[in-house]
């Protein structure tokens, strides 16, 4: 027995339907929204090992093994919960996106000792010589210098000796 009159029950029908259609839609391309992150950004590495395939499946064998936490990587590309990844010596590779973090690292390059001075000016005291290599947590960057941090020690870094500084 309907107890609603008839086009009562009609109208609620169609508002049911879409809302319903609504959700579907809405669930189905909130993974696809979820990965429309704009690249390439810096990431950083999150684990203390963490391994980089040749394509964006753990079905594909292994290029490299990665034992540096903290490592800074450019994300050039975005798939199903992976990120295509180039790392400081230019190895390109896909990485699974819960091994990395958005915090923001860079690493110390050239052939040299980067100085940490004290201040952003080249006159500034040298209070560290950073080998190559080095990984540290990146701050803000101005005018060539960057804020750079080992710990406890703090310092600014010329931008050009660190990868990871700037825009991606």
């Amino acid at each position: 027995m309907n107890l609603l009159p008839r086009r009562r029950y009609q109208r609620i029908m169609p508002r049911n339907r879409i809302l319903a259609l609504s959700l579907a839609v809405l669930a189905w391309t909130a993974p696809a929204g979820a990965q429309e992150i704009e690249v390439p950004y810096w990431a950083s590495i999150r684990a203390s090992e963490v391994n980089m395939r040749v394509g964006p499946a753990e079905d594909y064998r292994i290029a490299w093994v990665y034992r540096r936490p903290q490592l800074p990587l450019k994300v050039l590309r975005v798939k199903d919960g992976w990120r295509l990844v180039q790392d400081p010596d230019g190895a390109k590779g896909w990485i699974l996106s819960r091994f990395l973090t958005r915090e923001r690292t860079a690493y110390v390059i050239g052939q040299e000792p980067a100085e940490m001075r004290a201040a952003a000016d080249s006159a500034a005291k040298v209070n560290w010589r950073l080998s190559p290599g080095i990984v540290g947590l990146l701050g803000d960057c101005e005018e060539g210098w960057c804020e750079f941090a080992l710990g406890q020690r703090k310092g600014f870094v010329r931008q050009d000796r660190l990868w990871g500084a700037g825009e991606p």
